[in-house]
C-alpha cells in the first residue's frame, strides 16, 4: 500500500487485493465528462416536434453542448426528449423506451404538453410525462423557445455534474408579475 501526498490533499493508492470506493474527485471528473457527452434520444409525438427540429438545426448549434447526434435506438441514448401530448395509449410505449435506455438516463419534458398535458384537460391525455416515467428537467412553452429549451438542456447538464437528481424547471427569463407593466407599455408601442 502507499501513499501520495499532495499540498491539499492525501490520497491512499490501494494495492490489488484491496477493495475500495471512487473519491469526490474521481466523482466530479466523472460528472463534468458525463454532462458533455448526451446522446439524446427525442420520442416526438405532436406539434412541439417542428420546435425541437428548428433547435436542433445549426442555428442554435446544439453540438456545442455535447448533445448533437441523436440516437435511433434507446438502448445507445442517455437522454429521452420527450416532445408533445403523451396520450393513454402511447403510456406504455414511452415507458417501455424509458426501461430499454442505460444508466445513467436522463430526462427532458419539452414544452408544456409533456410537462403538464398543456390544454388537454380529458381522459385520453396523461397529465405530464412525470405519471409515467421520472423527469429530470421540464422546460414549459407552447411550444417552448429554442432558447429555453437550450436553457433546459444547460440545467441538465449542470444538475448531471452535481449528482442531483431532483426535477427542476426552466424560469422564464423574466417575472411578468415584477416587468407585467413594462411589458404591456412596450406591446402598446408595438415593440413587444
Amino acid at each position: 500500500m502507499g501513499e501520495v501526498k499532495n499540498t491539499t490533499t492525501s490520497v491512499r493508492v490501494l494495492e490489488g487485493s484491496e477493495t475500495g470506493f471512487a473519491t469526490t474527485r474521481l466523482d466530479a471528473l466523472l460528472g463534468w465528462a458525463k454532462k458533455y457527452s448526451l446522446f439524446q434520444y427525442p420520442f416526438v409525438t405532436a406539434c412541439c416536434g417542428m420546435e425541437f427540429m428548428a433547435m436542433a438545426s445549426p442555428r442554435f448549434d446544439m453540438a456545442r453542448f455535447g448533445a448533437e447526434a441523436p440516437r435511433f435506438s434507446p438502448r445507445q441514448a442517455d437522454l429521452l426528449w420527450v416532445v408533445g401530448t403523451i396520450s393513454q395509449r402511447q403510456a406504455p410505449a414511452l415507458r417501455r423506451i424509458y426501461e430499454q435506455m442505460t444508466d445513467p438516463k436522463y430526462v427532458l419534458a419539452f414544452g408544456t404538453c409533456a410537462s403538464c398535458g398543456g390544454f388537454y384537460d380529458n381522459y385520453t391525455t396523461v397529465p405530464g410525462i412525470d405519471k409515467v416515467i421520472p423527469c429530470d428537467v421540464y422546460v414549459p412553452g407552447c411550444p417552448p423557445r429554442p432558447e429555453a429549451v437550450l436553457d433546459g438542456l444547460m440545467l441538465l447538464q449542470d444538475k448531471i455534474a452535481r449528482g442531483d437528481r431532483t426535477p427542476a424547471v426552466v424560469k422564464p427569463r423574466f417575472d411578468p408579475a415584477k416587468h407585467g407593466e413594462e411589458l404591456l407599455q412596450l406591446q402598446r408601442k408595438g415593440g413587444g
